[in-house]
């Protein structure tokens, strides 16, 4: 069973360690991915937001610098070029994300992971 989740994680991140802290407390052990060391590509993206069932912009940090500086408020800009940004600067995805299956939810808050965990 653990090694079916998988945490999107920042250790810098109240929120993301939170997360960790709860799966660990309920005895599960998540793959962890490090996503500003290796931040996914635009098709593993994709395939998150799939299972988010989220947009592209639902899974934007419109606080982070490079939000601005990029100009991602604009409404012109598409899906595939707000992916771009993200693959681009992982910084700008939310996080943590916790994925089970064919599913994931955003632990914002914490308590949502528990839509997952059996």
């Amino acid at each position: 069973m653990t090694d079916s989740f998988v945490l999107y994680h920042n250790p810098r991140c109240s929120k993301s360690r939170a997360a960790l802290e709860l799966l660990q407390a309920r005895g599960i052990a998540p793959q962890v991915v490090l996503y500003l060391e290796t931040p996914p590509d635009a098709a593993a993206l994709r395939d998150l937001l799939q299972r988010l069932d989220l947009a592209p912009r639902a899974l934007l940090r419109t606080g982070e610098a490079v939000y601005s500086e990029l100009g991602l408020a604009d409404p012109v800009l598409d899906d595939e070029a707000i992916i771009a940004a993200m693959a681009a600067h992982p910084r700008l995805i939310e996080r943590p994300i916790l994925l089970h299956g064919t599913r994931a939810v955003v632990g914002r808050p914490t308590e949502r992971l528990l839509d997952l965990l059996p």
